[in-house]
């Protein structure tokens, strides 16, 4: 691929222009917003100056519902040898290339699994897509120059390619995207009136519960008008857990002991279901899930302190696998959960100790 054409110069649009870009692809950005064109231009995504001619990939970056208008603008003028869009639904946008008679077999849908709680070509960057899974849908219909440019492009972008039927990704979507993110709402709005005294006390839980719920709702009206059906059927679903653990606790509340046992029971149950569903997250690189070990670290909050730690992990010989944060509240510290191999805690534990850190046991 030596010229692409991204149509959308947002998060996604962008960070795969500047993918691209810095791999020696020429880029073309076009946004219904010139000012956003020529800021992702800024960047370094590309120019925003037309293509003389025909590019060999044209990337659709725009809200589902635009789709298939802007494709079939694109496509009816020949702006390229291939077609692809980036949309986090690809069954309805299919359809509607179908409905409005399109010879479809230079067009593939895709979607990259990555994404941020900003939105816009500032939040772009152009690792957005590396190790990510991105979901290619392509047809009986499809030609290979079609498919092969889409996999090059996803190749460019370090992401990891992952082939599904377009219905079969929007439910898929829906359970692990769509329908948490509104149960990430539903639970932020909790906090929208809540005590002041209250809303002190949020700790990592709540942040980690909360924090897909700081996206823009803009899009996510855009995302969720084109997959409602089986995002419906989703919550539906929980709606019955709901139901049924409401109806748990309040039978721990009874004076008789056989329905407090009994509201114990029905917690319990839904507890275990959520270790079970837990479970099944994949781990580092798409992997296995795996147990880690925690090693809690008190720090201050001062600048330096997390390089200071990693670094003498290093020394120790410990790969931190992954690292969370939680700040005190009203106090200038912090405590840092390094997650290591069960093996190696022990001896970042000690290593640290000595090297004067104080370990949270």
């Amino acid at each position: 691929m030596r010229t692409a054409l991204v149509i959308g110069t947002g998060l996604i649009g962008t960070s795969a222009a500047l993918a691209l870009a810095s791999r020696g692809v020429t880029v073309h950005l076009d946004d219904h917003d010139p000012a956003q064109a020529r800021t992702a231009a800024a960047l370094g995504a590309g120019t925003d100056e037309a293509p003389d001619g025909p590019v060999d990939l044209c990337v659709v970056s725009v809200p589902p519902a635009h789709v298939a208008a802007t494709l079939a603008g694109v496509m009816r003028r020949g702006a390229a040898r291939a077609y692809l869009d980036v949309a986090s639904v690809k069954g309805g946008p299919r359809r509607d290339l179908e409905a409005l008679g399109l010879d479809l077999t230079a067009y593939i849908g895709t979607h990259p699994m990555s994404g941020r709680e900003r939105s816009g070509p500032l939040a772009a960057t152009a690792d957005l897509f590396e190790g990510r899974p991105w979901v290619l849908t392509p047809t009986r219909d499809t030609d290979t120059e079609a498919l092969n440019l889409a996999l090059e492009l996803v190749a460019l972008c370090r992401a990891v390619p992952v082939v599904m039927d377009a219905d079969a990704h929007d439910r898929a979507v829906a359970l692990v995207s769509h329908m948490p993110h509104l149960v990430s709402s539903m639970v932020a709005a909790r906090l929208e009136n809540a005590d002041e005294s209250a809303v002190r006390l949020c700790g990592q839980g709540i942040r980690d519960v909360t924090r897909i719920a700081a996206s823009d709702p803009r899009m996510w009206i855009d995302i969720l008008s084109a997959n409602p059906g089986p995002v419906a059927d989703l919550l539906a679903d929980v709606a019955a857990d709901l139901d049924e653990t409401v109806t748990a606790l309040r039978a721990l509340q009874s004076a008789d002991e056989a329905k407090r046992t009994e509201g114990a029971t029905g917690v319990e149950t839904m507890l275990r279901r959520g270790n079970a569903g837990q479970t099944r997250v994949p781990g580092k690189h798409g992997s296995a899930p795996a147990a880690y070990e925690v090693v809690a670290v008190l720090i201050n909050d001062q600048p330096g302190q997390l390089a200071r730690i990693f670094a003498d992990a290093d020394r120790a010989g410990v790969n931190i696998e992954d690292v969370r944060i939680e700040h005190a509240t009203g106090r200038q510290a912090g405590l840092v959960q390094l997650m290591v191999e069960p093996k190696a805690a022990p001896v970042l534990s000690a290593a640290l100790r000595e090297r004067g850190w104080s370990i949270r046991q």
